[in-house]
């Protein structure tokens, strides 16, 4: 069984940044990366950032040069620096882990209660 934590959301200006953090633990097979997911009220949950146990990314073109994942292995923990932040960036942002295969990003069943970004005009 897996467990994730998400924190690190709150009210920015745009222009402004966040980081974002995901601890998680508890192991199985299966999962050897963890995402960064978005979503507004009534859409699906969109993939914005992944990172597998070997350091591999993928990011959406959305936040692309605007966003940066990592992972602190010795704390459990990933995060997603969002930078240079827009009105559009205003979502509930969810940690997963799931399976990253040859540069896709497959989520597995596991999420964590997200964490709700707000960034103002």
């Amino acid at each position: 069984q897996v467990q994730l934590v998400e924190s690190g959301g709150g009210l920015v200006q745009a222009g402004g940044s966040l980081r974002l953090s995901c601890v998680h633990s508890g192991t199985t097979s299966s999962v050897n990366a963890i995402g960064w997911y978005r979503q507004a009220p009534g859409k699906q949950r969109d993939l914005v950032a992944s990172i597998d146990t070997s350091g591999s990314t993928v990011y959406a073109d959305s936040v692309k040069g605007r966003s940066t994942i990592s992972r602190d292995n010795a704390r459990n923990t990933v995060y997603l620096q969002m930078n240079s932040l827009k009105p559009e960036d205003t979502d509930v942002y969810y940690c997963n882990a799931g399976a990253f295969y040859r540069g896709n990003y497959s989520p597995l069943d596991y999420w964590g209660q997200g964490t709700q970004v707000t960034v103002s005009s």
